[in-house]
């Protein structure tokens, strides 16, 4: 709009660090009314981010952020819910939602949908305006669907209500491809482009795939989600919540994974936590000219790339799995301060990373479809229209 200062590159205001909502959901747990979220948030916006923080008194960058969506059922209400309880400056604190995606086979990509899930966001959060929107999952509906959408939510940027654009979902290479055509179409780039499970331990698609085709196409931040393969990379397996077991991945890739779950154990050793680890670390270096601006870390030399960190997403159910990534968060930031211990703590986690490789053999690098060959889109339910207290009648354990 008119009169509006310039925004800065999303780079310069993303944390480096997102906490995601998708576990917040009954895909991954049976009863999430029931999950400790408030303290979950709270111990998230208290956390001391040291790669985030700015060493400038003048710097508007919020030191934590959240990724949320629609499509992860009631996440929404339940972030919100806890912001409202918590009431943190609004500056202190960055929000990342979609649009689109409503159910398992359902999509709306109207300008109508659009705008409506938009407004009810805002409303869920208790926020005026939400930092970035992703399209989500793009690979289910057509492009020019993804194209209307990018402009639709380029208007609301124009009216205020969504600060950056940008499009999620697991194909890396359509990622790439709708990237470079939003840009030849559009003349500008994409702010964000997020994509999950694909650079963990098992598979760095991301990187070897889609770092050089989604700079080019003017993408400013490119951000790492799931890093264990929703819950893929774990000892116990793939998650199961009220709707059953709902991984795609085949019978192949999970016995895979189950061996390495072996192996890592004979270590005494968890998986989760060799895999969080490499992944958080590897990706703050090779995603860093992708990544968060981090003004202190030029400072400091903790993060190499000019003072940039590759932006990832975690996720949690519990305080003390918050508690033991932030840990290994901390313990990164000490190796690449020099700190001789957490530097070999990383020289000892990226050799066994190596050796898993061998492990999964044929399945390293492996994935699965998305959209399945079974996907069939549905119409939106009329339901879909009702509203939250009518969705979900358990909104009464928040009162």
């Amino acid at each position: 709009m008119a009169g509006q200062p310039p925004r800065p590159p999303l780079s310069a205001v993303l944390p480096p660090l997102l906490l995601g909502s998708a576990a917040f959901n009954s895909q991954y747990n049976k009863s999430p009314f029931n999950l400790p979220t408030t303290s979950i948030i709270s111990r998230f916006l208290s956390y001391p981010s040291s790669s985030s923080s700015s060493s400038s008194s003048s710097s508007q960058k919020p030191a934590v952020g959240f990724d949320t969506s629609p499509y992860y059922g009631p996440a929404e209400i339940l972030l919100g819910h806890s912001l409202k309880s918590l009431s943190p400056p609004r500056n202190t604190y960055f929000i990342a939602t979609k649009i689109g995606r409503i159910a398992g086979s359902e999509f709306d990509y109207s300008p109508g949908w659009i705008r409506r899930s938009i407004d009810r966001s805002l409303k869920r959060l208790g926020v005026e305006y939400l930092d970035l929107v992703y399209c989500h999952d793009v690979e289910f509906v057509t492009w020019e669907e993804v194209l209307g959408a990018v402009k639709t939510l380029r208007e609301l940027r124009s009216e205020g209500k969504v600060s950056y654009v940008g499009i999620s979902g697991y194909p890396v290479q359509l990622l790439a491809e709708l990237s470079e055509k939003i840009q030849q179409s559009t003349g500008e780039g994409l702010d964000a482009v997020m994509s999950y499970s694909n650079y963990t331990v098992q598979n760095t698609r991301l990187a070897s795939q889609g770092l050089q085709r989604l700079r080019a196409a003017g993408v400013d931040c490119i951000i790492n989600a799931s890093l264990l393969g929703m819950g893929l990379l774990r000892t116990q397996g793939v998650p199961v919540g009220d709707m059953g077991d709902f991984h795609p991945s085949g019978d192949g890739l999970r016995k895979a994974c189950s061996d390495v779950a072996g192996l890592v154990a004979g270590k005494g050793k968890k998986l989760e936590d060799v895999a969080y680890r490499w992944a958080l670390e590897n990706w703050a270096d090779e995603g860093g000219d992708s990544g968060s601006i981090t003004e202190n870390a030029t400072s400091t030399g903790a993060f190499p790339q000019d003072g940039r960190v590759g932006v990832s997403v975690i996720g949690v159910s519990y305080l003390e799995e918050l508690e033991s990534i932030l840990d290994t968060w901390n313990d990164i930031v000490k190796a690449r301060e020099g700190d001789k211990q957490a530097i070999e703590r990383r020289k000892e986690n990226d050799e066994l990373a190596k050796e898993l490789r061998g492990v999964f053999g044929q399945w390293y690098d492996d994935i699965w479809e998305s959209p399945g060959e079974n996907y069939i889109r549905e119409e939106v339910k009329p339901e879909r229209l009702l509203g939250d207290e009518e969705l979900y009648p358990e909104m009464k354990l928040l009162q």
